[in-house]
């Protein structure tokens, strides 16, 4: 028995120091990778967070002419893309984006390679597997997908190339919202959804997913919250903020930066823009405010931070000290079922009285509820766009139903919203709404005769830069609906969402309605919260993310009932028929927009000034 142990001890120890050797360990310096190319070792999902990315190592080669083709499924979409010098380098090889989930994909790869001096063309077929998507879950009956189900309803043939990203939000968690803050009191802190983060095409396949938990936790306060505002820059890069945190990463997965907030702001959310110096805007809140009754508190989505590229706090806009904090009259209609992810179906049609309103301020209740006054969610500022032609900010304020401009001197420049209990100097910065001929328009209140409407409860409010020149300026916005006309309908199926772009004269403070979709679909596409409109220069176009269409809400919970159904729409410049349409299933969606495969990947950085 015991020669018997010891020879199966004696074999186990060779069977290792094969592996060893076999795996390049004792055997010297050698690399005896699989390899299915001419170059090197493949690495999957490289930087961790990008399952369905992989890199063709470049296997000691200077690589040249590379271009990555991703072969479609059957009545798919390819994915063809050029990969500049720039990427070749940073990667250490031919990153690859685009592979199917779940799936052995067909990679080709053409590319020159040169060793001293000597240069050979070659095309390469690669088999790559990609695993299935993943994502954190609730436990709840309402989820029924890793991340979403899709149906292709439309895409007329010029957009079969597009790439949608998709920034959408998890049902609440039992495992987060655990912690509130105390020192000050108030914030937002609780606002705690897991990330679905994906790219699909135009036959409906999800293309790319984030793989969220090397960077995210949901039970470290300094590492969750709700991922939002993600952009594309001019650079390919992707940019976004979650928490008490604001990144840049590119698609592949490598992180460029990830930074905590600047220790005088807390909550992110909603909003992150990037300006032509290499400033970011950040939708933030104040971690200690001075209220006029020396309470100290943190507040709710109402400061904008600019910061450099090296994380300087460069300038703020503290809004409760530039706008008027007590104006109430959205506040009183909104209905309380839907304060933007703060879903409570208990409550779905209520508004606030005069008198609740007055209570809460004169209380002590602070934090993420609807109420005048600093520390509360007085304005809700759920996007801010940089205007460098007069170095100004646009904002989207929720809860004034208001889209403004402020300038870099903190002053209000113009309003566009109902002009009902504006004060003062502000009264004057409301913009007057003029019909194509530039005749004013009859209003009454919040009521406007013809085809011209105010926003309310909007999202995405972005300056058309291709568009305006000077002081015309063109303005685009996802008008969700809630509290039209200042009052709640008869009927919850009364509410409509529309897609507007506004015509500014900034100079005669003036503004004409030009466009609108949304109004003919009814309340197939209302959603109550999130979404987005932005225009698009690659194609002309208009795109529009009804977020959170088609919500059924369960009166005894007061969570969803089944999940969204949000809807993608492409509209080509002035027209009202979509050239894209496609909805995604049993999810609940914030904003999407059109991905850019070839700014991810062929752009080349010159070197030298």
């Amino acid at each position: 028995m015991r020669l018997f142990a010891k020879s199966l001890i004696a074999a186990s120890i060779a069977a290792a120091s094969m592996g060893a050797l076999a795996m390049g360990g004792g055997s010297g310096p050698a690399t005896n990778y699989i390899m299915q190319g001419h170059i090197g070792e493949v690495m999957m999902n490289p930087y961790g967070i990008a399952p369905l990315t992989a890199v063709i190592r470049d296997g000691g080669y200077d690589l040249s002419n590379v271009v990555v083709k991703i072969q479609p499924k059957l009545n798919g979409q390819t994915i063809e893309y050029k990969v500049s010098r720039t990427e070749l380098l940073t990667h250490g090889g031919v990153p690859v984006f685009g592979l199917y989930p779940d799936y052995v994909n067909m990679v080709e790869v053409s590319y020159t390679r040169t060793l001293r001096g000597k240069s050979e063309n070659f095309k390469d077929t690669y088999q790559l597997y990609a695993p299935p998507t993943y994502t954190e879950v609730a436990g709840i009956k309402a989820e029924r997908h890793a991340l979403f189900g899709t149906e292709v309803k439309k895409v007329d043939p010029e957009f079969k190339d597009r790439l949608y990203f998709i920034n959408n939000i998890a049902e609440k968690s039992g495992i987060g919202t655990r912690a509130v803050w105390n020192n000050p009191v108030g914030g937002a802190l609780q606002w705690n959804f897991f990330p679905q983060n994906a790219i699909i095409d135009t036959a409906g396949d999800i293309r790319w997913y984030m793989f969220a938990n090397p960077i995210y936790d949901l039970r470290d306060m300094y590492k969750a919250g709700v991922m939002m505002g993600f952009k594309q820059n001019d650079d390919g890069l992707l940019t976004w903020g979650y928490g008490q945190r604001y990144v840049k990463y590119d698609i592949m997965g490598r992180e460029v930066f990830n930074r905590l907030l600047p220790m005088r702001y807390n909550d992110y959310s909603h909003s992150m823009d990037d300006a032509q110096n290499g400033h970011y805007f950040l939708r933030v809140a104040s971690s200690n405010y001075i209220r006029p009754d020396g309470k100290h508190v943190r507040t709710v989505r109402d400061v904008i931070a600019e910061v450099d590229e090296q994380g300087h706090v460069i300038d703020e806009w503290r809004l409760p000290d530039i706008l008027d904090v007590y104006r109430s009259n959205v506040l009183k209609v909104l209905d309380q079922g839907a304060v933007c992810l703060n879903i409570d179906a208990a409550q779905a049609g209520k508004t606030l009285t005069a008198e609740e309103l007055s209570a809460a301020e004169e209380s002590n209740d602070f934090g993420d509820i609807v109420g005048t006054g600093a520390g509360r969610n007085w304005l809700h500022v759920n996007s801010v766009d940089y205007d460098p032609e007069d170095d100004s900010i646009i904002i989207s304020s929720r809860h004034q139903s208001a889209i403004i401009k402020i300038g870099r001197d903190k002053k209000v420049k113009w309003i566009l919203g109902s002009p009902e209990g504006w004060k003062g100097d502000f009264t004057k910065a409301v913009l007057t709404p003029v019909d194509k001929n530039g005749q004013k328009i009859k209003c009454e209140g919040s009521k406007c005769e013809g085809d011209f409407d105010w926003t309310w409860t909007q999202h995405t409010a972005f300056k058309i830069d291709e568009k305006s020149k000077g002081d015309i300026i063109y303005v685009s916005a996802f008008d969700n609906g809630d509290a039209r006309g200042m009052e709640q309908p008869a009927l919850p199926d009364m509410k409509y969402s529309r897609a507007v772009v506004y015509k500014i004269d900034q100079k005669k403070k003036t503004v004409e309605q030009v466009w609108e979709f949304g109004k003919e679909r009814g309340h197939e596409l209302f959603s109550a919260v999130t979404s987005l409109v932005e225009y698009q220069p690659d194609h002309d176009s208009i795109v529009m993310y009804s977020a959170t269409a088609g919500a059924l809400y369960d009166l005894k919970t007061g969570a969803f009932a089944s999940a969204p159904n949000p809807t993608i729409m492409e509209f080509r410049w002035g027209e009202t028929t979509p050239a894209v349409e496609i909805q995604l299933k049993d999810c609940t969606g914030y904003q999407a927009w059109p991905f850019s495969v070839e700014k991810a990947f062929s752009q080349e950085i010159k070197p030298g000034k």
